[in-house]
C-alpha cells in the first residue's frame, strides 16, 4: 500500500476534525517531507480528477476532505429534498448520545456506537440539530458537540430534563441509545440503516 493511499484513508477517517502533518507522520512512521509530498500529490490527484466529488483542503494546519464547490447547488437541493426530512435510526442514535453525554467529541460518539459517526454528525449539523460548543484542550483539539435549541423544538422538549430518565449506559452497551426514544412515534424509520456503517 503506497503512502498516498494511506494518507487518503487516514484523512477520510479523521472526518471534520482533520489531521495534521505531524500526526500523519507519527501514525505512518514517515518523515515530514514524505508526508508533505504525499499530501501534495493527493491534492493534485483530487483536483485533476473530474469524476471526484471531493478535494483536499488545509485549514489551520489540519487536512480535511471536503466536497468541491461545484457541488454546492446539488448539495443544497439534497438538503432541502423531502427525502431528507426524516431522521434515520443511526441519526437518532447519534443524536441521543450527544443529548445525554454532551458536550462530547465525535470520537466519543464513535466509541459508544462502535462505528464511524462522521457522516451522521455532518447530517445533524446540516439539520441544525447539533452544534459545535468548543474544543478539547488535547492534541488535535477535537470539536465538542451539543444539541441546539432547534433540537428542543424538533422533539417538543422544554429542557434537557424532559429527556427520558435513564441510568448511564456503559460503553459498548448492547442496549441501543436509539431505543431510549419512541422511534415509531418520531417516525425515523425512513432509511434502512440497520446494516449501515454511516460511511455513505
Amino acid at each position: 500500500m503506497n503512502l498516498k493511499m494511506q494518507i487518503h484513508g487516514l484523512i477520510f477517517v479523521a472526518g471534520e476534525e482533520g489531521v495534521s502533518r505531524e500526526e500523519l507522520a507519527q501514525v505512518l512512521n514517515a518523515d515530514l517531507e514524505s508526508i508533505s509530498n504525499g499530501l501534495q500529490q493527493l491534492k493534485l490527484d483530487l483536483q485533476e480528477n473530474l469524476d471526484s466529488p471531493i478535494e483536499l483542503v488545509n485549514y489551520n494546519q489540519r487536512y480535511r476532505l471536503v466536497t468541491k464547490k461545484e457541488l454546492e447547488s446539488t448539495l443544497i437541493n439534497f438538503a432541502r429534498s423531502p427525502f431528507t426530512t426524516q431522521l434515520s435510526r443511526s441519526a437518532v442514535e447519534t443524536l441521543a448520545i450527544i443529548a445525554y453525554r454532551q458536550p462530547i467529541t465525535r470520537m466519543g460518539v464513535d466509541q459508544i456506537r462502535g462505528v464511524n459517526s462522521a457522516a451522521m454528525i455532518q447530517r445533524l449539523l446540516g439539520r441544525d440539530l447539533i452544534k459545535e460548543v468548543g474544543r478539547v484542550e488535547a492534541p488535535g483539539r477535537p470539536i465538542l458537540y451539543a444539541v441546539t435549541d432547534y433540537f428542543m423544538d424538533y422533539f417538543g422538549l422544554n429542557s434537557l430534563e424532559d429527556l427520558p430518565e435513564i441510568q448511564a449506559l456503559p460503553l459498548n452497551s448492547e442496549e441501543s441509545y436509539s431505543d431510549l426514544f419512541n422511534i415509531k412515534e418520531w417516525e425515523v424509520d425512513f432509511f434502512d440503516d440497520e446494516a449501515s456503517t454511516d460511511e455513505e
